[in-house]
């Protein structure tokens, strides 16, 4: 019983690593500029911002992208630009979690493009 005990604090703490390292420790960071044609919340038991850039003509010239809950800036500011030309600041995870989104790619910062 001991060393169970010990074994299941120690998969905790493994856990609890890998959760920081994954959510403090972005892979990239960059931007990416398109027309907004999507925006939407989703998912069954855990609801998430989800969205969509069109960086050119055709369905592979799409980018999809989460928003975090505690970016409710971020959420706001792309509901009111959605079908307009935008430039997100963003970050990318080494993987992502359920109740943070359905991508590895996270708005952090939006900019109107000018045109």
């Amino acid at each position: 019983m001991k060393y169970l005990v010990k074994f299941l604090v120690f998969l905790v703490i493994i856990a609890g690593l890998f959760y920081a390292f994954n959510y403090y420790v972005p892979y990239s960071e960059g931007f990416r500029a398109g027309k907004l044609i999507k925006l939407s919340k989703k998912g069954i038991i855990f609801k998430t911002w989800e969205g969509e850039l069109s960086l050119g003509i055709g369905q592979d010239q799409r980018w999809a992208f989460s928003i975090e809950d505690k970016d409710k800036d971020v959420r706001e500011k792309l509901i009111e630009l959605q079908g307009k030309e935008v430039k997100i600041k963003y970050i990318e995870r080494f993987y992502t979690f359920p109740w943070m989104g359905d991508t590895k790619y996270f708005a952090k910062e939006v900019f109107v493009v000018k045109e």
